[in-house]
């Protein structure tokens, strides 16, 4: 097999080397087009539900745009992976920020309009917004060498936090600006969320050049074929093939436990807050301090999935998510600071489930199929989301909030047999 060459060059057959110059540019414009499109998922979000009670004049309906916004999400995910499969991550990703400013549009149009049959369908066709923001931390690992792919992947995550942090502190100016513009106010934040989507597709668009799924199959192809034939040193394509299936099996299940989990017990934990007497400001404090969980920590989750491997990674999120449940279960209704520390540590573990189980698909997954491999397991991830957040519900309804947040840590250890089991090594 040849080696890489330097930096910015070419190999002896005037291919484009991925070098690390070309992964430094390429996941710079990533981090800027997550920090844009951070800010346009703050609008779901925040009053997609507020929105729908607005319209409609009552709460029996109000859960509806969270199911929709994650329909939708999931087939989009399904609508970018195939897209990035067939002409690259460029059109893809475009296509997808492109899709949720659409929605975003659609939104603004419904609230002027009062009319809420096309706030769901809007709401529906926004999503994508959010299956595309996903979908993109798959392609700063694209051309990583393996030892970095779980940093490569982590530095994408991060730059979400960024303008989603940003995204709900623009509330007021958004809310004024949608005034003066004879807009519903509560629609004020879908502005912003459609300007960011597109911006962030024009960012992608123009420059993410060269596209680093495409680039990546043509460095496969030429090592490929620079190979000597008969060295013994290429596996066969049984080999491949089973090493893919299982790859795909753990990392899927990883991410899917993770989010059924987390979903799950954040959806319920501010209902448990209100029950007992506590202020929305208190809950929200909570809810802030684990979606900074969620995804602060990512260039360190990413350092230990490339230093310690990701199979150690994966199992340390089923224990930080065992603890975070129990913590959460044992926690007083009247500690603000345990509870908010049971969801710190909630938002650590799926953190550590994303970060190791993207890692383990782009590492075992073939170039020839991985883009729309990736948009198969998002649906997975959306559908676990989705499920989550309806029994939790059914769950606290017939027990206990207690009880939902230990059978949810007791579940992540599903995990450790699972890693033990696989035969997958990096």
């Amino acid at each position: 097999m040849t080696t890489s060459a330097p930096a910015g060059t070419t190999t002896d057959s005037g291919i484009p080397d991925p070098a690390p110059a070309a992964q430094r540019r390429i996941l710079r414009v990533l981090v800027a087009s997550q920090i844009l499109s951070g800010a346009g998922l703050a609008a779901g979000v925040s009053v997609g539900a507020l929105l729908a009670q607005d319209m409609l004049g009552t709460t029996t309906l109000a859960g509806l745009p969270s199911a929709l916004f994650t329909a939708g999400s999931a087939l989009a995910a399904v609508a970018v992976g195939r897209i990035s499969q067939a002409r690259g991550r460029r059109p893809g990703l475009a296509t997808g920020y492109l899709t949720g400013a659409l929605g975003s549009a659609g939104v603004i149009a419904a609230a002027v309009l009062d009319n809420p049959v096309l706030l769901f369908i809007a709401l529906f066709i926004y999503g994508a917004g959010s299956a595309t923001n996903l979908q993109a931390r798959y392609a700063g690992a694209d051309l990583a060498a393996p030892d970095h792919r779980g940093r490569a992947v982590s530095t994408v995550l991060v730059a979400t936090t960024l303008g989603g942090v940003v995204g709900p502190n623009l509330t007021s100016p958004t809310d004024a600006l949608a005034d003066s513009l004879g807009i519903p106010h509560l629609a004020g934040l879908f502005l912003l969320s459609g300007a960011s989507y597109a911006l962030a597709a024009l960012v992608l668009a123009l420059w993410l050049r060269p596209d680093p799924l495409l680039l990546a199959r043509t460095h496969a192809a030429h090592e490929a074929t620079s190979t000597a034939p008969g060295s013994g040193t290429s596996p066969t394509q049984e080999q491949t093939t089973a090493q893919a299936r299982k790859g795909v099996v753990l990392g899927a299940l990883v991410m899917v436990l993770t989010q059924l989990v987390m979903v799950a017990i954040m959806t319920m934990t501010p209902v448990h807050m209100h029950d007992h007497g506590h202020s929305t400001a208190a809950s929200g404090l909570v809810i802030g301090v684990h979606i900074g969980a969620m995804y602060l920590p990512s260039p360190l989750t990413g350092w230990l999935a490339d230093r310690y491997g990701r199979m150690k990674t994966a199992a340390a999120s089923g224990v930080i998510l065992l603890a975070a449940g129990i913590l959460a279960a044992a926690a007083p209704a009247d500690s603000v600071f345990l509870l908010a520390l049971a969801l710190a540590l909630l938002g650590l573990g799926w953190n550590f489930g994303l970060v190791s189980g993207t890692a383990i698909i782009t590492d075992t997954v073939p170039l020839a199929t991985r883009a729309k491999t990736q948009g198969l397991v998002d649906v997975s991830i959306a559908v676990a989301g989705a499920a989550g957040g309806m029994a939790s519900g059914v769950m606290v309804a017939a027990t206990s909030y207690p009880v939902l947040a230990l059978v949810g840590g007791i579940l992540s250890l599903a995990l450790l047999p699972a890693v033990a089991a696989t035969a997958y090594r990096r």
